[in-house]
């Protein structure tokens, strides 16, 4: 780390370039990630860093820098370093007790608004809300949509709730706790969630940054389906007809899931979506409403 006695001399651009031979064992975005702690240090915007590079750092800003540093070195993740994390143009609070929002999970959003803009619905439900990145963009996007946010810890839940505040949609939300399906009653139109989908022989195998997120919000036993498993099994008895269901799982688990989904649903359209990595990554069960099972009949009648 820098010299105490030579840290008050460091401008802008010297300790960003200081910071990212830090980070390079630690992080394939060195540089990115150097600028954006130094940028959450100071109270500013990244591009003011570019735009006066040769403002130097006090003696106190370099020394937390350098906490910053190594706390990121060691292994904890940039957002919870900086409490925030953007999601679907949106920024998010994200703390110790809730799962990082990934740019892949912006599928699941993806395809609920397109669902949403040619079935119109007032009711939708999100299990393992984590840090309610997923129902609070749905109400920001979809204005008439209210919503019901599941996750079993409290914790979880309280970021949840500061996170629907912080975009003025507290009023068509509402948190409740409890395990998956466990605490709703009633059929459900649209059900969505990002579930725990790790196996646990890939425990190990994680970066040490993920293995410091919630476990509770990652592991899902020995094949990472368990929780997938379990949430399918009490959607059959939930999902109405004509209503549409959406579970992000890991990247190479399609074929599981998709058996798992077709042996629960064997009415239903079953379909695995890739995310923009052109990995599968959704899967998309849509169960066929009555009017359009008698329509599907009677054209096979009259064949």
């Amino acid at each position: 780390m820098v010299n105490p006695a030579n840290i008050s001399f460091l401008t802008r651009q010297e300790i960003i370039n200081y910071g990212t031979a830090q980070l390079r064992s630690a992080t394939a975005a060195p540089r990115r990630e150097a600028e954006l702690l130094l940028a959450h240090l100071l109270h500013c915007q990244r591009l003011s860093l570019l735009t006066y590079p040769e403002h130097a750092l006090t003696s106190a800003e370099a020394q937390n820098y350098n906490e910053l540093l190594r706390r990121r070195v060691a292994g904890e993740p940039l957002p919870y370093i900086t409490g925030k994390m953007e999601f679907y143009g949106l920024d998010f609070a994200v703390t110790p007790a809730v799962l990082i929002p990934r740019p892949e999970t912006e599928l699941l959003v993806d395809e609920a608004l397109a669902w949403l803009d040619i079935h119109p619905c007032q009711r939708a439900v999100e299990v393992g809300t984590g840090s309610g990145c997923i129902a609070t963009t749905l109400a920001v996007r979809a204005p008439a949509l209210r919503l019901t946010a599941t996750d079993i810890s409290p914790s979880a839940l309280q970021v949840a709730r500061a996170n629907a505040a912080r975009h003025g949609v507290t009023g068509r939300l509402s948190f409740v706790q409890g395990d998956l399906l466990a605490p709703l009653a009633g059929p459900l139109e649209l059900l969505l969630s990002n579930p725990p989908y790790v196996a646990t022989y890939e425990w190990d195998l994680l970066p040490v940054s993920v293995r410091e997120e919630p476990h509770i919000a990652l592991l899902a036993g020995p094949q990472g389906l368990d929780t997938i498993h379990r949430l399918l099994a009490q959607a059959s008895t939930r999902l109405r007809p004509g209503g549409l269901l959406l579970v992000e799982f890991g990247e190479r688990q399609g074929n599981a899931v998709r058996t798992l989904a077709r042996e629960t649903f064997p009415a239903a359209q079953v379909e695995i979506k890739r995310d923009l990595a052109g990995r599968e990554r959704l899967l998309r069960v849509e169960r066929v409403s009555e009017k359009a099972r008698r329509r599907v009949s009677e054209k096979r009648v009259r064949r």
